[in-house]
C-alpha cells in the first residue's frame, strides 16, 4: 500500500527488494533484446504482444501500456506463478505422506488410466478424476493466501447489510470460503470427497475460490491449475512419498507469513 515508505524503511525486506531488482534487471534486459530484434509478424510471447499494445495506443493519452507497467505485470507473473505453486506441491506431498491411502488411489488410478511411457497433460485431468479432485482439495485445504490482496470500492456500496464508501479498502477472506461448513461436507480435514459426486465423477464447487474472484482474479490462475495438476501426477507417478525412518509425527500446521508455509519437514521419495 505503501511502496515508497517500505524503501525507505531499515529491515529484512530490503532483501526482498534488492531481489526484485534483480528480476526487474533481468526483465529489462529480455525486453531490450525484443526490442532490438523488432515485433515479428506473428507474435511469439508476452513480451511481444506487450509491445505491439504500446505501439498501438502510443498516441492515446490515457494509455497505460507502457515499459514499467509491462516489468510490473511480468514480475508478477514470475513471482506469483512460482512461489505459490512450489509451496502448494510442498503442501501436497505432505498431505500424501500423512494420508497414505489417498496417496495410494491417485497412483491406482494413474496407473490405470495412463500407459508407462505417456507423457501427462493437463487435458488428462478428465480421465484422471480422483487426482483431479486431490490436486484441487490440496489447494482448498493448505489455503495457503488465507487473506487476497487489497481492493478499494470504486463506488459507494452494501455488502451483507454494510455500507462500503466510495475508496473503502477491501481485503477478501478466501478462508472464509474455503472453511465454509455450509459448503463443505468436512472443512477442516483433508477429504478429496469434497469434489467428487457418489459415481466418483469430478465436480466443481462454488466456494472453491483459491485464486480469489471478480474481475481481479489471479492472473496466473489457469497456469497454476496446468502447473499443479502436471507436476503433482508426475511426481506419484514416478515415486512413493514416505517418511523418514523413526520420524512418526507429520506437523501440519502453517507458518504464517505472506503464504502459509509447511514447517520444514523431511521425506524418502522411493522410485516406483
Amino acid at each position: 500500500i505503501f511502496p515508497w515508505l517500505m524503501s525507505r524503511l531499515p529491515g529484512p525486506h530490503k532483501k526482498a527488494l534488492a531481489c526484485y531488482d534483480v528480476l526487474s534487471d533481468f526483465t529489462r534486459r529480455e525486453i531490450r533484446m525484443h526490442t532490438e530484434r523488432g515485433i515479428p509478424e506473428e507474435l511469439q510471447d508476452f513480451i511481444d504482444f506487450y509491445l505491439d499494445h504500446i505501439e498501438k495506443s502510443k498516441d492515446e493519452p490515457k494509455s497505460t501500456y507502457n515499459e514499467d507497467n509491462m516489468i510490473y505485470s511480468i514480475n508478477d507473473l514470475f513471482l506469483g506463478g512460482s512461489e505459490t505453486s512450489s509451496t502448494t506441491l510442498n503442501w501436497g506431498l505432505l498431505y500424501m505422506v500423512a494420508n497414505p491411502d489417498i496417496q495410494e488411489k491417485v497412483q491406482k488410478e494413474l496407473d490405470a488410466v495412463l500407459g508407462p511411457s505417456k507423457l501427462i497433460c493437463y487435458e488428462d485431468r478428465k480421465e484422471l478424476p480422483y487426482t483431479n479432485a486431490v490436486v484441487h482439495e490440496i489447494q482448498r485445504f493448505s489455503n495457503i493466501i488465507s487473506v487476497g490482496m487489497p481492493r478499494v470500492c470504486v463506488r459507494n456500496t452494501t455488502m451483507l447489510g454494510f455500507p462500503l464508501k466510495k475508496g473503502t479498502i477491501v481485503l477478501p477472506n478466501i478462508a472464509s470460503s474455503l472453511y465454509d461448513p455450509e459448503q463443505w461436507e468436512t472443512p477442516r480435514q483433508f477429504n478429496p470427497g469434497h469434489f467428487l459426486d457418489k459415481d466418483g465423477n469430478f465436480v466443481a464447487q462454488e466456494a472453491f475460490l483459491p485464486f480469489s474472484i471478480g474481475h481481479r482474479v489471479c492472473l496466473g490462475e489457469h497456469l497454476a491449475r496446468t502447473e499443479l495438476f502436471i507436476f503433482f501426477a508426475n511426481l506419484l507417478r514416478a515415486f512413493t512419498f514416505r517418511l523418514p525412518e523413526g520420524v512418526t509425527e507429520i506437523n501440519t500446521e502453517p507458518i504464517q507469513g505472506g503464504t502459509l508455509q509447511p514447517h520444514p519437514y523431511r521425506v524418502c521419495a522411493i522410485p516406483r
